[in-house]
C-alpha cells in the first residue's frame, strides 16, 4: 500500500515504514503527525484518485528529527561593473517516519 500526500508545498510517495526529508514542520522529535491532505491511495482492493484529496484519509508520521541541509553559496556578479554579492542558505527540514495510512 502507498499513498501520494502533500506537504511544503511538494508532493510525496509514501509507503509504511518510509523515512523522508520534508520541508520544515514545527514538531517536537518524537510527536506523531497526522499529515494531510492525501491525494492519491493504492493498495491491495484498488486505487482511489482524490478529486483534489481523498475524503477521511490521514498519513500517521513520526518525527525522527530536526535539522538543516548543507549550506549553498548564492554568487551574483556583473562583469565590468564591480559589482559582486556573496550569500549562503540552509534550508531547514523535518525527517519522519512514516507509521501507517488511514483511509476512512
Amino acid at each position: 500500500m502507498y499513498a501520494i500526500l502533500e506537504t511544503g508545498g511538494k508532493q510525496y510517495r509514501v509507503e509504511p515504514g518510509a523515512t523522508l526529508e520534508v520541508e520544515l514542520l514545527h514538531a517536537e522529535e518524537g510527536q506523531t503527525l497526522e499529515l494531510k491532505p492525501v491525494r492519491f491511495i493504492s493498495g491491495d482492493d484498488g486505487s482511489t484518485i482524490g478529486q483534489p484529496e481523498v475524503d477521511q484519509a490521514h498519513v500517521k508520521a513520526t518525527v525522527v528529527r530536526n535539522g538543516r541541509t548543507r549550506s549553498i553559496t548564492i554568487f551574483k556578479k556583473k562583469r565590468r561593473k564591480g559589482y559582486r554579492r556573496t550569500k549562503g542558505h540552509r534550508q531547514g527540514f523535518t525527517q519522519i517516519r512514516i507509521e501507517e495510512i488511514i483511509v476512512g
